[in-house]
């Protein structure tokens, strides 16, 4: 780890506590260990979040793309899906 840099962080006492704790488990060798693996769990979550909407955006455009909405009736909508709800039950059978 040549390109390493110190960085001072404040954390709550009872975060710091959660570290320490961690670190006489066994489960990490160092906080300092803790806080990078944060760090990289973060670097994920942010890309996942950026690539979220990146797809959202693009669904979006497609969306626009695809004309104005048009009308519907939900009188009609609601009958229609009840008729297949009970099709559905006649061919299931008892």
């Amino acid at each position: 780890m040549s390109d390493v840099e110190n960085l001072n962080v404040a954390l709550t006492r009872g975060q710091v506590a959660s570290l320490n704790a961690a670190v006489e488990a066994g489960e990490y060798s160092s906080t300092s260990e803790i806080v990078r693996e944060a760090v990289q769990d973060w670097q994920i979550k942010r890309g996942l979040r950026a690539e979220d909407i990146s797809e959202l955006r693009e669904l979006v455009e497609i969306g626009i793309a695809s004309g104005p909405d048009t009308e519907f009736d939900m009188k009609a909508l609601r009958h229609e899906a009840r008729q297949r709800l009970a099709n559905a039950k006649k061919t299931s059978g008892p």
